[in-house]
């Protein structure tokens, strides 16, 4: 009985914890989005920046895209997906067999957000999805439907260190029913402890359960032009 009870008190927390507002970060700036200070360890990932970007930059001179990019060792608009935490049971179910991926985020000059999501399945085929998010009157928040899972996203950057890390906030509605979806992007594959327990601490005040919060392990990430070359990065 006492089990019981528990268990009934800890999931009415976890919904009031998520019924909770939400509120992107007061001093967010899609500019800052793009902006990636020069760092010695990223000119390795060079070609797999080309690779990621002109995907994303349609209808644009791919040759201004390979010429800017070759021109910088930044990395601009790209971040690894290092933590996710869901009480979706689709993620409950796969959680120990997801692994790290990469995300391009894209700012248009409307002011919407390009969002471009790449991952290394387990037989070596690349998983990708994109969505364009479109501003809201709020910075830093920012709308999008899914297609593949059709559903409504209400996605907020609640917490951002451009150069460092990014967390987003998504509330994920669909048939009137809504699920909190939070995600740690992180400019390396490599998280500090810090960085992890902020992370942790934000999912559980939002309503995630403990188990359910992931740092993901790091993954080969593959990535293809569409001149028909391909490149594959393993980062152990």
């Amino acid at each position: 009985m006492r089990n019981t009870l528990l268990q009934v008190l800890a999931a009415l927390a976890c919904t009031l914890a998520a019924c909770a507002e939400v509120v992107p970060v007061s001093d967010f700036s899609l500019e800052k989005v793009r902006d990636l200070p020069e760092k010695k360890n990223r000119i390795r990932n060079e070609f797999l920046y080309i690779a990621s970007y002109s995907n994303v930059i349609r209808g644009e001179n791919l040759k201004i895209v390979l010429s800017y990019a070759l021109l910088s060792s930044q990395i601009t608009g790209k971040w690894f997906m290092t933590g996710f935490a869901t009480n979706a049971q689709w993620f409950v179910n796969h959680k120990d067999s997801m692994k790290m991926g990469t995300s391009m985020l894209v700012p248009t000059e409307g002011g919407d957000l390009d969002l471009s999501y790449a991952n290394l399945n387990a037989d070596g085929t690349c998983w990708r999805m994109t969505h364009l998010a479109k501003k809201t009157d709020t910075p830093g928040r920012f709308t999008f439907h899914s297609q593949a899972w059709n559903n409504d996203n209400d996605m907020r950057f609640v917490d951002v260190v451009y150069d460092d890390y990014a967390v987003i906030h998504t509330i994920k509605t669909k048939e009137g029913t809504s699920e909190i979806l939070n995600k740690l992007y992180s400019r390396t594959p490599e998280v500090s402890e810090v960085l992890k327990q902020k992370f942790t601490q934000f999912c559980l005040d939002t309503g995630i359960l403990a188990d359910n919060i992931a740092i993901l392990p790091k993954n080969g990430m593959f990535s293809r032009t569409h001149l028909g070359f391909g490149l594959l990065v393993f980062f152990f």
